[in-house]
């Protein structure tokens, strides 16, 4: 609608008055004029340093076997730095076990059995006395 009313003053009285007149930023009236080109989609950049699939691939075996698999990965890699050998940063650790679907607890938990709901079951009269009766059917 403003665009309407725009052109139809624009070619009498010139922009700047139309601009004024219609209430529009000659900044918006030009910008819309000449839009910007559209961006070319860009290419991944590589680090030079980042760590090759094998590399990575070796990272998580390091963290699996059996000696580390219940440590978190600040631990593995300071034993590891101890010993003389680093193999990447922590952050990079926790990227590895992240994208792995492994970055949750580490060390073996608990399971419970599923507790089962105790079940009222009378076959006779008299046999099953409660004072909840919700729960007699």
């Amino acid at each position: 609608m403003v665009d309407d009313a725009f052109t139809g003053v624009e070619g009498k009285l010139g922009v700047t008055a139309a601009c004024r007149l219609t209430g529009r930023s000659r900044a918006t009236h030009y910008r819309r004029l000449r839009p910007p080109p559209g961006r070319k989609p860009r290419k991944p950049q590589v680090q030079p340093s980042a760590l090759t699939p094998e590399e990575r691939a070796a990272v998580l075996e390091l963290m699996n076997s059996g000696e580390y698999a219940e440590l978190p990965p600040a631990q593995i890699w300071a034993r590891e730095l101890d010993a003389g050998r680093y193999h990447c940063s922590v952050s990079t650790m926790y990227r590895i076990l992240r994208e792995k679907g492994q970055a949750g607890e580490r060390r073996r938990q608990a399971t419970h059995p599923a507790k089962t709901v105790p079940e009222l079951v009378a076959t006779a009269p008299s046999q099953v006395f409660t004072w909840d009766i919700t729960k007699a059917a």
